[in-house]
């Protein structure tokens, strides 16, 4: 089987040296470096109802202790495939409900996934492979078949997103038809009177900026623009949300002498960054209004951005413990219920990766991002 490989890269397109010895702290700009803020490489994408599945870094297990905090932090879970020891989807949509998990990712419309979703009422982020751009893209007929199978043969399950593509952009040539494909798909979706109920939309990594230090100088690079900026006027005309894709886990170990681990896991005592008005005290809130930066110089400052993978492994690679993984996602499950300094007061929508360890995953820390083990059980238990 043909599975999703990830391969970080270690440029950063900014970084912070944030100096802590027995309480004594420094900052200092390291200068800019080729790259985003959380690149990543990706290869191998070829199997065609997972290729676009599991594409990138995952986090670690939470129980239903921890769960408990989701629903009031409009916090969904993705839910990956990329494993032979899985559980079954109807266990799998107990274990969300159990959980009060309310809102599911999934990367493919797999029937046996969606005959599960029936009538749980779970929200569904539901994918597009980027293999089927193309014939979309170029096809109406082919968008109206893929609404018909995958959203509307299934009237009882609560869509609220397609996500065309994922992580999409040039030199890769399925960007020569994302933009088609997503207007295909949204016209389908109009013309069956959803329009208003499903937002549609693409995932893009933190690779498409350039500039991100400090976040009021957030742009897209430059070289993106006529790919990119389309792309954001859809969204604005569709009132749909740009969706991102964003590991502060992978920033870090792209340059971990020269970023610290606690700005990284929400734990930075004090305000690392200053930008104007603004003071950022950890990384997730600094990439992101790095982001909403750039789409204000793109025409795209009405869009709200919703955080569409984030988390962070616990075992098998760099700062890749149980102990770091429960402190990401539980200070992520706390700290999305109140915005970012730049858009405050309004909770971030966010999806962690992901539900399950995934074991047909490589290299080795991919295998480690579940909430939960297959037989079901957490991974660890977060703290009050």
């Amino acid at each position: 089987m043909s599975i999703a490989m990830r391969v970080p890269a270690s440029e950063l397109s900014w970084v912070l040296e944030w100096e802590a010895i027995k309480g004594e702290k420094g900052r200092k700009e390291i200068g800019k470096r080729s790259g985003s803020a959380a690149g990543r490489v990706y290869c191998g994408r070829t199997e065609k109802l997972l290729a676009s599945e599991g594409s990138r870094g995952k986090l670690k297990e939470v129980t239903a202790v921890e769960m408990r905090n989701f629903a009031g932090a409009h916090v969904g879970v993705c839910y990956g495939l990329l494993g032979d020891n899985l559980p079954p989807p109807h266990e799998v949509i107990h274990l969300y409900k159990h959980n009060n998990i309310p809102r599911m990712r999934i990367y493919s419309p797999l029937p046996h996934v969606l005959q599960a979703l029936r009538g749980s009422n779970i929200e569904v982020m539901v994918g597009v492979a980027n293999e089927d751009l193309c014939h979309i893209a170029t096809n109406m007929a082919n968008a109206y078949s893929w609404v018909h199978n995958n959203i509307r043969n299934y009237a009882n399950v609560n869509f609220r997103y397609i996500a065309v593509g994922n992580e999409i952009h040039p030199p890769a040539w399925e960007a020569n038809h994302l933009l088609g494909a997503m207007k295909n798909i949204h016209r389908a979706i109009s013309e069956a009177g959803l329009g208003n109920q499903i937002k549609v939309s693409t995932p893009f990594s933190t690779e498409i900026l350039g500039e991100s230090y400090p976040p009021s100088k957030g742009s897209f690079k430059p070289h993106m623009e006529s790919f990119i900026n389309p792309i954001i006027r859809f969204l604005v005309d569709t009132h749909a949300p740009f969706f991102l894709n964003m590991y502060t886990y992978f920033s870090y170990i792209g340059s971990p002498h020269l970023m610290s681990l606690e700005y990284a896991l929400f734990t930075s005592p004090g305000v690392v960054v200053h930008d104007g008005q603004f003071g950022y005290q950890n990384m997730f809130d600094a990439v992101l209004d790095a982001a909403y930066s750039a789409l204000e110089k793109a025409g795209g400052g009405s869009l709200e951005i919703v955080v569409a993978e984030t988390g962070w492994p616990s075992a098998g690679g760099l700062a890749s413990t149980v102990e770091n993984a429960r402190t990401y996602n539980t200070n992520l499950l706390r700290h999305v219920k109140g915005g970012t300094p730049k858009r405050p007061g309004k909770p971030i929508q966010t999806y962690l990766f992901s539900m399950f360890n995934e074991n047909k995953k490589e290299p080795a820390f991919e295998k480690h991002w579940g909430l939960f083990y297959p037989n079901k059980q957490p991974v660890y238990h977060t703290r009050n």
